[in-house]
């Protein structure tokens, strides 16, 4: 599976074949069953994620109860909670595994002794966060100036083959909306198609 990483750095890097493969062959890769919890709500957050096989789910649960999907993350996506800033440093998210899961697993505490061990490995993890962001803002930015159906027709075009592995009332919340309002977008835009 670490052909799949290779692919994904060739993308943000210049470094050599032999590089790439260096990288690679000190990552751990470590296996997650469905319904582990990566992360609580309230951690600290001391590891990252590059997900092979899966994915995970990023939301909150409210004081009361309610859960609030924020992001669902599937292959080739890299998986960190980046919270630096804050003077409280614990995560506002939780990281669960919607899937049986293979990841990759980076310890944010050894992040400046990888950099040092493999040059060029600074540079690379900063264009792939600089790429997550562009996206991340770009999605924000659709999902502000878009209607719920808007939302669920996006969904259908850029990534269809979340409707059968998510479920559906975590589908719901992540393009904001009730699941009974999910429900009637589907049957409706389901209707049209015919």
């Amino acid at each position: 599976m670490k052909h799949i990483l290779i692919n994904y750095m060739k993308r943000y890097s210049d470094c050599t074949e032999e590089e790439l493969n260096k990288i690679a062959s000190n990552v751990p890769i470590e296996e997650f069953s469905k319904g582990t919890v990566l992360l609580q709500q309230g951690e600290m957050p001391e590891k990252c994620y590059f997900i092979l096989k899966g994915c995970i789910r990023k939301y909150s649960v409210s004081e009361c109860g309610k859960e609030t999907t924020f992001k669902l993350y599937t292959e080739e996506q890299s998986v960190t909670i980046f919270n630096q800033h804050a003077a409280d440093k614990s995560s506002r998210y939780r990281l669960e595994c919607v899937e049986d899961c293979v990841l990759v697993v980076g310890d944010l505490s050894e992040e400046r002794a990888a950099y040092e061990e493999n040059p060029g490995l600074e540079a690379m993890i900063l264009n792939m966060v600089q790429g997550d962001l562009g996206e991340m803002h770009d999605e924000f930015a659709s999902f502000m100036s878009s209607s719920p159906a808007e939302r669920y027709k996006a969904l259908l075009a850029k990534r269809p083959e979340l409707l059968k592995r998510i479920p559906q009332h975590q589908l719901a919340s992540y393009l904001g909306m009730t699941p009974e309002s999910f429900s009637r977008i589907k049957k409706r835009l389901g209707s049209l198609k015919g």
